[in-house]
C-alpha cells in the first residue's frame, strides 16, 4: 500500500486497533529495527506526567529552538489538526512530510508482515514510529517526546534521552496504569534511564521516594522543584536557583510549575542562552487549548483540563476570576466516559452555570453516560454549538464562560469558531 495525500495516512491511523492484546514494547522495538533505530539517530528529552507534560514540551522545544537547535516536537492531542502531533521548529509537518514519512514506515510494517502475517501495530506506536522516522530525516539536533499515557510501557520509552522530565502525579487512566497513585508513579517512573539527568516538578510527597528510589536505582541525579529550583506567582512568574534568577510573564500557578520545570531541563544542557533570551522564549510560547481566551469581553475561556487535578488547578483560576470581576461563571463541558466523572463535578461551586455537552465520537460521554447526580444537578444539550451559543447569549460583560472537559471539546469549538471570536 502507499499513501497518495495526508487523509489517507490519517483515516489509515484511525483505523487502526488502539491497545495489544500484551502491553509491551515488543512490535514498535521491531518497527524501529527494521526502520534503522531512527530513535537513536537524533538527542531527546523524555516527558511524562499526569499534567503539565504537554505545556512543558512546548516551553523546552521553544527554548531550544531559541538556542539554534534544529528541535523535533512529539506531543498529544492536537487541537488544530492532525499535524500539529510532530513539529519541527514550531511548524507542523507538510502534508507531503506527513505522506513520504508514512510511506516509509509503511513499507518496513509490510516486509515485517511479509515474515509475520499475525504481526500489528496499534495507531501510537505508527504515530510514535513516524515521528521518529521525520526527526531522523530532519537530523534533528533534539527532540523534545511528551509519553501518550504513563512511561514504563508507553511505546515512546525506546529512547535513552539526554533528560527525563516527570512533571506532576495524579490520578488519570487508573484503568490502563493505575488504580492507586503509586502504581501510576512507579509506571512513570519508567522513563527514568541510566545515568540521565532526572526532573521533577510538583509531586506530591507521598509518591515522591517511588521516583527517588528509581532514580537512585539508575543513578540518575535528581532535580526537584522545591529543593533545586523555586518557583513563585506574585506579579510576574520568578524563577529561581542559587545561581539564577528569571522572570516571566504572569500565568496560572500551574503553568509557573511547567515554566520552571523547562527551564531547569534546557539549563542542563548547556547550551547558551543569557536570562533575557530565555524570558522571551517563555513567555512567547503558546500552548494550544491551554487556557486559551478565545475573547475576552466577556472572558471566554478555552482548556482540555480532562482529570481532577487538572480540573481543580483550571477551576481555582477561573473562581478567583469571576470573584475579581464580579460576575457569573458559566461552563460548557463534556469528557470521556472512562474518566471521574462524579469528582471532577464535585469540583464545580453551586452558584456555576454548568452545561453538560457531547460529540459525535465513540468514547465522548453521552447524556446516560454521566452519574445519575450529574444528570440532575445540570442540563444537557447535545450539540455543543447550540449549547456554547445558548451559554454566550445569557453573558454580561463580567461574566465569564468556560469550555474545558476534553481537548476533543475545545478542538471542536476552536474549528468551529477560528482562531479568535470577535463577536
Amino acid at each position: 500500500m502507499k499513501f497518495t495525500n495526508a487523509q489517507e495516512v490519517i483515516e489509515y491511523l484511525y483505523s487502526l486497533p488502539h491497545l495489544h492484546p500484551k502491553n509491551d514494547l515488543s512490535f514498535i522495538k521491531r518497527l524501529l529495527k527494521e526502520l534503522g533505530k531512527p530513535q537513536d539517530k537524533v538527542k531527546t528529552i523524555h516527558i511524562t506526567g499526569t499534567n503539565g507534560k504537554g505545556s512543558t514540551s512546548y516551553y523546552l522545544a521553544n527554548l531550544l529552538k531559541k538556542a539554534g537547535q534544529k528541535t523535533g516536537l512529539f506531543v498529544s492531542p492536537y487541537v488544530y489538526r492532525f499535524n500539529e502531533r510532530i513539529q519541527l521548529n514550531g511548524e507542523d509537518i507538510s502534508d507531503h512530510d506527513l505522506v513520504n514519512t508514512a510511506n516509509i514506515v509503511q513499507a518496513a510494517l509490510e516486509k515485517i508482515k511479509r515474515q509475520d502475517p499475525d504481526f500489528s501495530l496499534v495507531t501510537f506506536e505508527y504515530e510514535v514510529a513516524l515521528a521518529f522516522v521525520y526527526f531522523a530525516q530532519e537530523k534533528c539536533d533534539y527532540a523534545v517526546i511528551e509519553v501518550g499515557i504513563g512511561g514504563e510501557h508507553d511505546k515512546t520509552n525506546v529512547i535513552m534521552p539526554e533528560i527525563s522530565i516527570i512533571t506532576t502525579i495524579g490520578l488519570d487512566h487508573e484503568q490502563i496504569i493505575g488504580p492507586t497513585i503509586q502504581d501510576i508513579a512507579r509506571e512513570k517512573s519508567g522513563i527514568i534511564k541510566h545515568a540521565r539527568p532526572v526532573v521533577l516538578g510538583n509531586v506530591p510527597q507521598d509518591v515522591l521516594p517511588i521516583l527517588e528510589t528509581k532514580a537512585s536505582e539508575k543513578h540518575a541525579p535528581v532535580f526537584r522543584l522545591g529543593q533545586d529550583f523555586t518557583v513563585q506567582v506574585n506579579q510576574q512568574i520568578i524563577y529561581q536557583t542559587r545561581q539564577t534568577k528569571l522572570k516571566f510573564n504572569l500565568r496560572p500557578q500551574v503553568e509557573a510549575y511547567d515554566i520552571a520545570v523547562a527551564v531547569k531541563a534546557f539549563s542542563l544542557l548547556n547550551l547558551k542562552l543569557d536570562a533575557f533570551q530565555i524570558e522571551t522564549a517563555i513567555n512567547q510560547t503558546t500552548i494550544p487549548g491551554r487556557y486559551y481566551v478565545l475573547q475576552k469581553q466577556p472572558l471566554i475561556v478555552l482548556d482540555g483540563a480532562h482529570n481532577i487535578q487538572a480540573m481543580t488547578n483550571l477551576l481555582n483560576v477561573i473562581h478567583a476570576q469571576a470573584q475579581k470581576r464580579q460576575g457569573h461563571l458559566y461552563v460548557l463541558i463534556t469528557m470521556m466516559k472512562d474518566k471521574d466523572l462524579e469528582q471532577v463535578f464535585d469540583l464545580f461551586n453551586s452558584a456555576d452555570e454548568v452545561l453538560l455537552t457531547s460529540l459525535n465520537y465513540p468514547r465522548v460521554a453521552k447524556k446516560n453516560d454521566f452519574p445519575i447526580s450529574v444528570q440532575r444537578r445540570y442540563n444537557y444539550e447535545g450539540d455543543y454549538r447550540t449549547g456554547f451559543t445558548k451559554l454566550k447569549e445569557k453573558m454580561t460583560s463580567n461574566d465569564i464562560l468556560l469550555v474545558t472537559g476534553s481537548f476533543y471539546l475545545v478542538s471542536a469549538v476552536l474549528n468551529w469558531k477560528g482562531k479568535c471570536d470577535a463577536s
